[in-house]
């Protein structure tokens, strides 16, 4: 069953259910179902360590586990797994910090960059198929909605 089946599914009510509810909902959903196709889409590494790997060529200088922990929005010990698991593939290596020798940072390898290469192709796909018919007006909106409620969840806790 799709999201899309579930909202329009005369077996389900959700009528009285608020509006914020029902996103959060659809948001968790949707990151249950992406995960769960890229996860079978690409097959030496899961979407976590792929999206660990992203967020690690987007930072300006190799970043620190706290850096990465703070960037992927995850605790340290889950983060630490992820990398574990992406060296032991031979995708990351740890690297004492030339300035501060108490630090680590993580470092892509050249196998992990033929790794994205490879399947640059695939990725532009699947991402065009996931926002075909969606303007870039609506997306900027959705973005500008979750970073504010990401921002409201930073002064809740």
């Amino acid at each position: 069953m799709h999201i899309r089946d579930v909202v329009n599914s005369k077996s389900l009510n959700f009528e009285g259910i608020p509006s914020s509810y029902y996103l959060l909902g659809l948001l968790s959903a949707f990151e249950n179902r992406f995960q769960a196709m890229a996860d079978s889409t690409m097959k030496e590494i899961s979407w976590k360590q792929f999206f660990a790997i992203i967020c690690i060529s987007l930072c300006k200088e190799p970043p620190t586990l706290r850096e990465l922990s703070e960037v992927l929005g995850s605790s340290h010990q889950n983060v630490k797994q992820i990398l574990l698991k992406l060296e032991s593939k031979g995708f990351t290596e740890f690297r004492t910090d030339e300035n501060d020798k108490r630090k680590q940072r993580i470092i892509l390898t050249d196998k992990c960059r033929k790794f994205c290469e490879k399947n640059n192709d695939m990725s532009i796909k699947i991402m065009e198929k996931m926002f075909a018919g969606i303007s870039e007006k609506d997306i900027k909106t959705t973005i500008s909605t979750i970073t504010r409620i990401e921002k409201n969840l930073t002064e809740v806790v």
